[in-house]
């Protein structure tokens, strides 16, 4: 060794710089930083770059201690030169230490903070021309192993960042770029370092982030599940103070659909604590913003349906916030929220389904033009929630169905619902909405026998106190029989569970649904005012529904015999009677008969009892109990019926006053006509039907 391979330094000062002993190595460093002063004032800059080549030569080297003596050596270098006159030897000095950051020895690590330190302390602004290799070695020495190194490296560290916020130049594109390609780290240490530099830019005025949001949001959010204490509560209070910077400003712009999609992820992700800061997220956002949401009421929907029932969220608020925005006036595009609503209108959570239909009812009412655009889609999704289990959903969902059936509306083409001519032709003053909910209705009733059996009777009465019964009953009674025309394949009924299916033909279907209806219109309160005027069609301008209800109650012989009494054509129902014996006197027209004998006596049709007195009903309305009579076994029913004819005094109390029958302007033998056909119908069916399993029963045999 000798004093010309290390000039300007001498042997004497290297071998004291590469000494074992720090002591030893701080006194060289002192004789270094006197050297180089001498250099400088005498203006010996190419000595001067010699003497930091043989330092950076020293950092290098197999040993240990050289490196170490290489470190310090180019400390000192730094300090002798000063703040003026730093700055253009600072890549110099730099470059050597960032490569002892590497060494396998954690000394010789930890000196290297310590040189670099002195470094960046003295060449300020100009180490930020290093910065992207400086950062990238800093967040690996957060995770270093030795914690002496990681002291070292934090104190290193809060240097750097006090020499950018205090340079307004600094190039804070650069910085997001290296946050953004390590945000997703999960090292507790390494989220620690990011997660400082990200407040630490939160904190300088002359910084302008709102626009870098959408690219470190994402792992924010995942870092508030950090194993460490200390990375939540730092990450949480980033995250606040971010939200606050994310107000409407002129002059910035930032990708709000973006945020929220990302936000959306996190509120259905399973950290609890991403999920509340999410939604805080989105109701500030909310407020701030307001109707410029609109576009990104789904991403909204989504986020918030399915934690309405959890009050400790603010879902329920940013719910109440986003109707508010939609008004009549809004402008929205209701198709992918609508396909948000119909995905969650079957949610397991009980507040979500009753929230659905709420949106659907909102929407309804502010954007009904739109809304009829997807009638065909909401109504069959409508009709499957009758068979909710909570009756609050029930009710709701019905009183949102009858919301839209009661709406008038102009422009709909009932051609589209593939009806015959003539179906078409008597229903052209019922409600379009009303007739698509009827076919709907009857299908879900006739492919589900568990909700027609347990719910059907309370759904139809609940649905004529909302709408006027007449249109809800001339509907049923029109379509009832024509289910054949519109019913659809229980496979091809998605809303239907298999193990619900009925068993019912489509014939013993429509005589099941008649008897509902008919025990419905004489005996609920809501059918009140419709028996009333049931009572003299004629006289109430009815007719047309008596004619409608004759027609679909041919199909239940019984049932149209009481409408036949409660409407006091009782000279029809005489010319009945006769008929029911040509028809197979079951035991469930037994049972009828047994149903009309007591509703004869029930308060309903008092006035059925009292036109035994009257000169003008008494013989038909006799013939008609009589006939009755002589029908069912000698039973409690029998017995009953006996006694009220033998109440039937020989002179009427009471005479008509006009002394003759009125004539009616219904065509009563069509009528009868189109009952003798339909009950013909039923028994050839009902012969076709034995003579299939007859077949069948010696087809198995052979």
């Amino acid at each position: 060794m000798s004093d010309s391979q290390y000039g300007p330094l001498s042997q004497a000062v290297v071998r004291t710089l590469t000494d074992k002993l720090y002591e030893k190595r701080k006194s060289a460093a002192l004789e270094i930083e006197r050297q180089v002063r001498d250099l400088l004032r005498h203006q010996h800059l190419a000595e001067l770059d010699r003497l930091i080549t043989v330092l950076e030569g020293l950092t290098v080297t197999p040993n240990g201690h050289n490196r170490k003596g290489g470190l310090i050596g180019l400390a000192a270098v730094a300090i002798a030169l000063g703040k003026e006159n730093c700055p253009p030897y600072a890549g110099k000095l730099i470059t050597p230490v960032l490569t002892c950051f590497d060494d396998g020895d954690q000394r010789v690590r930890y000196y290297a903070c310590e040189s670099l330190y002195n470094i960046v302390k003295i060449c300020r602004t100009a180490s930020l021309e290093h910065f992207d290799v400086l950062f990238d070695k800093f967040w690996k020495l957060a995770s270093d192993p030795d914690q002496n190194v990681r002291s070292g490296a934090e104190l290193l560290d809060r240097l750097m960042k006090e020499i950018v916020a205090a340079t307004p130049t600094f190039d804070l594109e650069q910085l997001m770029v290296l946050i953004r390609e390590r945000i997703h780290t999960i090292n507790s240490s390494n989220r620690k370092f990011i997660i400082s530099w990200f407040h630490t830019i939160l904190k300088i005025p002359d910084f302008t982030v709102t626009v870098y949001i959408p690219e470190v949001i994402d792992g924010l959010f995942k870092t508030l599940d950090d194993p460490a204490a200390v990375v939540r509560e730092t990450t949480t209070a980033v995250l606040v103070e971010l939200l606050h910077k994310l107000a409407p400003k002129e002059k910035e712009t930032v990708d709000l659909g973006a945020i929220i999609n990302i936000l959306d992820h996190h509120v259905a992700g399973s950290s609890v604590a991403a999920r509340k800061m999410a939604l805080e997220w989105m109701d500030q956002i909310l407020k701030n913003y307001n109707t410029a949401m609109l576009p990104n009421i789904s991403a909204f929907l989504v986020a918030i349906l399915p934690w309405l029932y959890d009050d400790t969220l603010k879902a329920g608020e940013i719910n109440g916030r986003l109707m508010a925005l939609v008004g009549s006036d809004a402008k929205i595009d209701l198709d992918p929220v609508v396909a948000v609503l119909l995905n969650y209108i079957d949610h397991e959570r009980r507040e979500t389904r009753k929230a659905v239909l709420r949106w659907i009812r909102h929407l309804h009412a502010n954007q009904p033009a739109e809304m009829y655009k997807k009638i065909d889609l909401l109504f069959p999704k409508l009709v499957s929630i009758l068979c909710d289990q909570a009756d609050d959903v029930l009710e709701l969902a019905i009183i949102c169905i009858t919301d839209i059936c009661g709406q008038a509306q102009q422009d709909i083409d009932i051609e589209g619902f593939k009806l015959k001519k003539e179906i078409n032709e008597e229903l052209r003053n019922v409600r379009p909405y009303l007739i698509q909910f009827t076919i709907n209705l009857l299908q879900k009733f006739r492919y589900d026998s568990n909700l027609l059996n347990g719910r059907g009777s309370s759904i139809i009465r609940q649905i004529c106190l909302l709408l006027d019964p007449r249109d809800v009953y001339y509907s049923l009674a029109t379509l009832l029989p024509e289910f054949d025309s519109f019913a659809t394949p229980e496979s091809s009924t998605p809303t239907t569970p298999p193990s619900t299916s009925s068993d019912l033909s489509v014939d013993d279907f429509i005589a099941k649904m008649v008897g509902i209806l008919n025990g419905i219109l004489l005996t609920a309160p809501e059918m009140l005012q419709l028996r009333q005027k049931l009572k003299n069609p004629e006289d109430t301008n009815h007719n047309d529904l008596f004619v409608c209800l004759y027609r679909c109650w041919s199909h239940q012989p019984i049932c149209l015999m009481s409408l036949c009494l409660l409407s006091k054509f009782y000279d029809h129902a005489a010319k009945l009677v006769p008929r029911l014996s040509e028809i197979d006197v079951s035991v469930q027209l037994l049972t009828e008969i047994d149903r009309l004998v007591q509703l004869i006596e029930s308060p309903i049709l008092s006035f059925v009892r009292l036109d035994l007195l009257d000169a003008e009903y008494q013989k038909p309305l006799a013939a008609v109990l009589s006939a009755l009579l002589m029908l069912v076994p000698q039973t409690d029913a029998f017995n009953t019926l006996l006694k009220r004819l033998q109440a039937i005094p020989m002179l009427t109390i009471s005479a008509h006053p006009h002394g003759e029958h009125k004539q009616s302007s219904i065509d009563f033998e069509k009528l009868l006509a189109h009952f003798d056909h339909v009950t013909q119908a039923r028994i050839e069916k009902s012969r076709l039907n034995h003579r299939k399993l007859l077949d069948e029963l010696v087809a198995n045999r052979i």
